[in-house]
């Protein structure tokens, strides 16, 4: 069997439950845990080798040399400082983007051909500065964005319209954060336009919107830190571009001209493959929504003034 080499940086609770969702999904046949805490990685790689017997077969290599994760086809980033109760995902930008500028550099030198998803906050800014840092083909570093706020939102969803999240068409994009918005102006469910269905409304949606906006604050104030569904949306990530399944999820990218955006970076829909993000589609926003995503770039953009 060909080897499927994925890597994992940062031992957090999001890195190693990251990590664990992999293992049962059974898609990587070696796992690279990168940690600055060698004997952290260590404890963690010998905790999910015990639970190998009840999965399918796979090398765990604890690391704290980046030479390790040479080979690797798809790397996650989750290291850096975690959003703590009451904080902004903006307010971790300086220690951040400090690791991101010292990590890229290094992972990209290791496996140069690896697509990387940054999953560490502020998504999108640390996005956004890691395709400065490293000049790697268009799409091949992005971040996870907006996936989680959008499967939050059309769980939301749900529960009022009766119908499976899976069959709800409805994205959260802009910023992954306080500035996101909710495109329901093209949100659909089976062809139909959301607002058409009997028990829509829009006090409703606005209502799920807030729900899946401010679920992160509500579990870090309740448990310290969000990590399971987050993995989940890695190992959805991790197999769009290992299956090259050309899926379209809202993930962080840096921007070109989108709606007359540049020089920021923004979830927006894409169509992710082997090759990473390889199209950037064109989300069909009402003028309301065109102002909420100019909005959440001038936002983003007060941040990455400084990164030009």
């Amino acid at each position: 069997m060909s080897s499927i080499k994925v890597g994992v940086i940062g031992c957090g609770h999001v890195g190693v439950t990251a990590a664990f969702a992999m293992l049962i999904d059974g898609t990587p046949n070696e796992l690279v845990l990168f940690s600055r805490d060698k004997k952290r990685a260590e404890g963690e790689a010998l905790d999910l080798e015990h639970a190998l017997p009840f999965l399918q077969s796979a090398r765990i290599i604890p690391t704290d040399s980046y030479k390790d994760l040479e080979g690797c086809q798809f790397i996650v980033m989750t290291a850096g400082v975690a959003q703590k109760p009451g904080e902004t995902r903006l307010e971790l930008v300086k220690k951040n983007v400090d690791i991101i500028e010292d990590a890229m550099p290094k992972i990209m030198k290791a496996a140069p051909d690896a697509v990387v998803c940054i999953v560490s906050n502020p998504v999108d800014i640390l996005t956004y500065r890691a395709n400065q840092v490293v000049k790697v083909t268009p799409g091949q570093i992005f971040g996870s964005g907006t996936i989680l706020d959008t499967a939050r939102f059309r769980s939301h969803l749900s529960e009022k319209l009766k119908v499976n999240p899976g069959s709800i068409h409805a994205y959260i994009l802009g910023e992954h954060g306080d500035s996101s918005f909710p495109v329901i102006s093209s949100a659909s469910v089976g062809g139909q336009n959301i607002t058409e269905l009997k028990n829509f409304s829009m006090e409703f949606a606005n209502e799920a919107y807030s729900q899946a906006k401010n679920a992160a604050y509500k579990i870090i104030d309740a448990k310290g830190a969000t990590y399971y569904a987050i993995a989940a949306a890695i190992v959805e990530i991790m197999n769009g571009v290992l299956r090259d399944e050309e899926t379209v999820l809202p993930l962080s990218v840096p921007l070109n001209d989108y709606y007359g955006l540049s020089n920021v970076a923004l979830s927006v829909p894409c169509v992710l493959g082997r090759e990473g993000v390889e199209r950037i589609l064109m989300a069909k926003l009402s003028e309301e929504e065109v102002v909420k995503l100019y909005n959440s770039a001038k936002t983003l953009q007060a941040f990455t003034a400084n990164y030009k």
